[in-house]
């Protein structure tokens, strides 16, 4: 691939830039666009197949619109890169996901063309509403709202809610459906299916374009006859399709499906659109990862690809060799095992196969395993219903979204005492993603919870034994989180071994300080320790595992023959691990001193792990400093 010019690209620098160039120089300003992104991206990983596929539906956009007044809601915010290369952030953006550099994703705080934070699915329609909502208020008749959603955002239970209260408000909001039958994994469900009937129907698309040609000549008579031909339309999609339009149904007016990589097309459609009040849904037709040829073959793997050569579409590994697994393929390597040997275990995710390494299951047992769309709280309580008639679901759910199904947890699952396994994947500070993705608090809003055991391995082989120990449990629910990326161990596939529940151990014997640590936190103060047994400083290190059950015994030795008490741990320091540990203190009336180490009580910005644990002042030279200061 040879390197490209980008002479119309750099002349845009705000979406007025763009709007003083022809319609006919926007197929060029989309190839420069695309190609931008493929260069950037191929160096600088970020999501990048989301992003080409709405090149020219961002372009129409910001062409047909008046931003920032008119507000552009991206949802979830994978494609949004163009929108932020055209938005006065091109020059900026080699910085993407990087610490101290521009989000992933968009951020009101960034700028004022990001025009509300999108990080989680299937948020954007209640915004949209919001704010069209709010603009009606103000009398900001010519306001315009546009929510950007993709089809695999659409299995979220808020998107339709949403609609729901969308159609009986008739605020002039525009939802733009882009539907590329994509989530990270292909989308799944009746939606999908729905979608895809409409857009295969070659009856119905021949109808539509010529409907669409005397609707265009009979408004002109009067809106009598306009509203005649609608009805005419609706009846006959009906008949085609051999069902209602599902949005139609709720009060919106359909328009489409209609081809998205055609810009010129799509920027008269959006003019138009513009014109007419009330609720509307533009169903646009997108291929993920369009216009560069490996991704649109592999659209999962080019999702968020990391390196690659820009050239060959290669994915370029890491030259290290013998590198420990990351911990979502242990949990998937486990879950089949285990499986193999109890046909009670199901598996169950809400859209991340490949992303939580169920898949790896399900390539074997796709009968005993689920991927219910991006539905966090339908998949906690689909579980719970599976369990009540005594499977045993393992749950994989991103730490981040299980946030969205807390009252499932506690209401469906631990209320009832259901023996649900919820793995946790992503737990603590995940990287580039940044805030929206951090597992940050599910330590603290889940040790309030009756019924659960709480538990996190400090390395590959803990998290082995702990979802064995978990599958042979029937006490209610088993909470396992653990962090993104790779374990310590290249020899990590060693016998089950079931662990006592709510005991912690003892790893190091030391005098005077003692650092208790929960979940791979135990790694970093190990590292710090062997340091400071140069210097001969000599702390003791306890691994408690659970923080609930929390093994008070062992706590009530620790309070005992240690003067000072250190605790580390990969999340909230708020009502989290370290909060137990003082509360524990208060119970014994204990006299030593407890200094807690771990995520402050703000948001914490993107960046590489360790720039992250820094920050936070618990990487390891921050944990060997503390014991210094101690001493």
């Amino acid at each position: 691939m040879e390197e490209k010019s980008y002479a119309l690209l750099e002349s845009i620098n705000c979406p007025d830039d763009l709007k003083k160039l022809k319609t006919d120089d926007l197929i060029s300003v989309c190839s420069e666009l695309r190609d931008f992104i493929i260069d950037e991206v191929s160096h600088n990983p970020g999501h990048f197949g989301a992003s080409l596929g709405v090149v020219e539906l961002t372009v129409a956009l910001h062409y047909a619109f008046k931003t920032p007044y008119d507000n552009l809601i991206w949802d979830v915010g994978h494609q949004a890169y163009g929108h932020k290369i055209l938005t006065g952030r091109r020059d900026q953006f080699y910085s993407n996901r990087k610490f101290k550099g521009i989000s992933g994703f968009p951020k009101m705080s960034e700028s004022e063309y990001d025009a509300f934070g999108t990080g989680h699915s299937s948020t954007s329609i209640s915004a949209a509403l919001g704010m069209a909502v709010a603009a009606d208020r103000k009398n900001e008749t010519d306001r315009q709202t546009v929510a950007i959603i993709g089809d695999g955002a659409l299995t979220g239970g808020m998107a339709f809610e949403g609609l729901n209260n969308a159609g009986i408000e008739r605020s002039n909001i525009l939802v733009i459906l882009n539907d590329n039958n994509m989530a990270i994994d292909p989308s799944r469900g009746a939606i999908k299916e729905y979608l895809l009937d409409i857009t295969t129907s070659r009856s119905y698309n021949r109808f539509r374009d010529d409907t669409w040609k005397i609707l265009g000549k009979l408004s002109k008579i009067g809106p009598g006859t306009r509203r005649l031909v609608q009805t005419l339309e609706n009846a006959i999609k009906h008949m085609i399709l051999k069902q209602s339009n599902l949005f139609e149904s709720m009060n919106f007016r359909y328009f489409g499906p209609v081809d998205g990589h055609d810009v010129i097309h799509l920027t008269k459609i959006l003019a138009d659109l513009k014109n007419i009040r009330g609720p509307k849904l533009l169903h646009v037709v997108t291929k993920k990862g369009k216009g560069f040829k490996q991704a649109e073959i592999n659209q999962t793997a080019f999702h968020a690809p990391g390196l690659f050569d820009k050239r060959t579409g290669e994915l370029i590994k890491s030259e290290k060799k013998d590198v420990p697994p990351k911990f979502q393929d242990v949990f998937g390597y486990t879950l089949l095992e285990l499986a193999e040997k109890n046909d009670k275990i199901v598996g169950v995710t809400p859209a991340m196969p490949s992303g939580s390494s169920l898949n790896i299951m399900m390539k074997k047992m796709p009968e005993r395993t689920f991927d219910v769309g991006i539905a966090e709280q339908h998949a906690v309580t689909f579980s719970a219903g599976m369990a009540a008639q005594g499977l045993i679901p393992f749950c994989n759910i991103y730490s981040s979204f299980i946030q969205r199904a807390y009252d499932q947890v506690i209401h469906d699952v631990a209320l009832q005492k259901l023996p649900v396994v919820f793995c946790l994947d992503r737990a603590g500070l995940v990287g580039s993603d940044g805030p929206t993705h951090h597992g940050a608090f599910d330590l603290s809003f889940f040790r309030l919870v009756p019924n659960l055991t709480i538990a996190s391995p400090m390395d590959e082989i803990e998290l082995r034994n702990m979802m064995f120990t978990a599958q042979l449990q029937n006490q209610g629910p088993f909470v396992i989180r653990y962090p993104r990326g790779n374990g310590i161990h290249l020899d990590w596939k060693k016998p089950f071994m079931e662990i006592s529940v709510g005991k912690g151990r003892l790893l190091r014997e030391g005098k005077k300080i003692a650092v208790l640590s929960i979940g791979t936190t135990g790694i970093l103060v190990s590292t710090a320790l062997d340091k400071l047994a140069e210097e001969n400083i000599h702390p003791a290190h306890y691994d408690l595992r659970f923080l609930k059950p929390l093994d008070e015994k062992l706590l009530q030795d620790i309070f005992q023959q240690y003067d000072h008490i250190i605790t580390v741990e990969d999340a909230s320091i708020l009502g989290g691990f370290g909060s137990a540990v003082i509360e524990a203190k208060e119970t014994f009336k204990a006299s030593c001193t407890v200094k807690r180490m771990g995520i402050p009580d703000e948001f914490i910005e993107h960046g590489t792990q360790n720039e992250l644990y820094e920050l936070c002042g618990y990487n390891s030279e921050s944990i060997a400093n503390t014991i210094r200061s101690l001493v």
